[in-house]
């Protein structure tokens, strides 16, 4: 079993451990912290941009569909997301157009959404504000940058693990 300063793991389900992969239950622990507090602080760096009242989720999509400049449709928004819950996207997509900070444009069946100025204007002061309260706090820490990218590359591969295993439950 992984050990810590004291001698024991850190997990939220110690019936869940593996003597195969104790580690995995320390990551999830860990994890479910990290969504957490990375869901507060988009949501309160948002709001001190002026968009109070948006969801975690309603401020990533915000910002998907800001990124490049380019339209996006609600299936590409649910791939980014790594979600199979388009009624869940499609309500924020709704929450934000009422908003005023998206708008959608028919093409055929299809919705495409793009940000309006306000969206773009709100993602900009979030980026702004990010600089200040994030990134600034990152640099003074004097954390290798690399490490960052490493472990953003370990999650994508463990999305992926998650992803496998999530169809083989689904097919039992």
């Amino acid at each position: 079993m992984s050990e810590t300063k004291g001698g024991r793991a850190i997990v939220s389900s110690a019936h869940l451990i593996s003597d195969q992969a104790a580690e995995l239950s320390e990551f999830e622990f860990g994890l479910n912290m990290a969504v957490n507090a990375y869901h507060r602080w988009i949501v309160r760096c948002m709001a001190a941009a002026g968009q109070e009242g948006l969801g975690a989720l309603d401020v990533l999509v915000l910002h998907l569909v800001n990124h490049r400049e380019r339209e996006k449709r609600l299936s590409d928004l649910c791939f980014l997301l790594n979600m199979e819950d388009s009624h869940v996207v499609n309500y924020s997509l709704k929450k934000l157009a009422k908003q005023e900070l998206i708008i959608a444009r028919r093409r055929g069946k299809e919705s495409f959404y793009a940000t309006t100025d306000t969206g773009q204007a709100a993602c900009q002061r979030y980026r702004d504000i990010r600089e200040d309260c994030l990134i600034a706090s990152h640099a003074a820490l004097g954390h290798d940058n690399h490490e960052i990218g490493e472990a953003a590359r370990m999650l994508r591969v463990l999305s992926g693990l998650y992803d496998q295993a999530a169809r083989a439950a689904a097919s039992l």
